[in-house]
């Protein structure tokens, strides 16, 4: 069981929300979003609605690349 199982909260600043995604840090700050943390960035399920909306125009250029090779 990990750390999500487990109850911990959301690694977004000023927000307690129990966490339901693991994510690495790196990425959660290039979408914008201020954390803290070190290694992995912990989201709840209001921030990581966030997180997609500000990936989604990145994931489906990779989706793109990938599917032509």
């Amino acid at each position: 069981m990990g750390r999500v199982g487990k109850g911990i909260k959301c690694s977004v600043v000023g927000c307690d929300g129990e966490a339901v995604r693991s994510l690495p840090v790196d990425k959660v700050t290039e979408a914008g979003l201020k954390v803290s943390g070190s290694r992995r960035a912990y989201l709840c399920r209001e921030h990581y609605k966030d997180f997609k909306k500000a990936t989604k125009r990145e994931r489906l250029l990779d989706k793109w690349r990938y599917r032509s090779q």
